[in-house]
């Protein structure tokens, strides 16, 4: 058994290491963004099979630090809708998950980073708490095949009317319920952590430092420069990624 994975060059860890710090700090300055590039990172170097458990445990490290440093903006009764939806939505998105090819997968993944980043904004005129509990499922469903769902949640969430504060910290809090129970599911089907245990550690830790400086620039980032900058980078990562996946499956 490996801690490290032997295949990772030390480069490619140090650019695993600076992505999760990076994602974190995006996460915490602007709400959502930190997640999906993070996986488009991490879907470069490991394997299929790993790209979305190890993110799983690297964004509950990086979502608890935003929880722990900002609790009280939590909205905590839609949170509770959100974990009962979510439990549902992990018990039925575990059944199936290991059934896909690995390259299948990383396809997927590439095209969920591109719909996060073209799609239109979702417009609801009153997301209920019943609303959020669906929203809950649906997106622990999905975070089973792609991972990262912070823009859905986010768009899930914006019509509630929050302050900034309040929609970062409870989306933080609405992921780490989801990626607590994706990691369990993991662990039942038998994916074995270990083998990617100081590396995880790693990058919570460097992710954990990108939340505390992303929380003291929460008010006076440029949110559009900045999410232009973002999207450039998701669709080259996510680009790159479905070439090399189909290439691969037609060769």
């Amino acid at each position: 058994m490996s801690l490290i994975p032997e295949s990772l060059s030390l480069v490619e860890i140090i650019l695993l290491l600076i992505s999760s710090f990076a994602g974190s700090l995006m996460s915490a300055a602007i709400g959502l963004g930190g997640g999906v590039m993070l996986i488009a990172v991490i879907a470069q170097f490991l394997p299929a099979v790993a790209v979305i458990p190890v993110h799983g445990v690297v964004q509950l490290g990086s979502n608890s630090g935003r929880v722990m440093l900002m609790r009280k903006f939590i909205d905590f009764k839609a949170c509770v809708y959100f974990i009962l939806g979510s439990a549902i939505g992990a018990l039925i998105g575990g059944q199936v998950i290991f059934g896909l090819n690995a390259e299948y997968l990383k396809i997927i993944i590439a095209l969920f980073i591109l719909f996060s980043v073209w799609s239109p904004k979702i417009s609801v005129k009153l997301v209920t708490l019943p609303v959020v509990a669906a929203g809950g499922l649906i997106s622990t469903i999905l975070t089973m095949f792609v991972g990262a769902t912070g823009p859905f949640v986010a768009a899930l969430l914006k019509p509630r009317d929050y302050s900034k504060e309040r929609h970062v910290t409870t989306m933080a809090a609405c992921m780490v319920v989801q990626h607590l129970l994706k990691v369990l599911v993991f662990i039942s089907l038998g994916f074995v952590f270990a083998d990617y245990l100081i590396l995880m550690i790693a990058m919570m830790a460097f992710g954990f430092v990108g939340t505390y400086l992303g929380k003291t620039i929460l008010f006076s980032v440029n949110n559009q420069q900045f999410k232009i900058a973002l999207n450039v980078l998701l669709v080259i990562l996510s680009v790159r990624l479905l070439w090399i996946s189909i290439d691969r499956l037609i060769m």
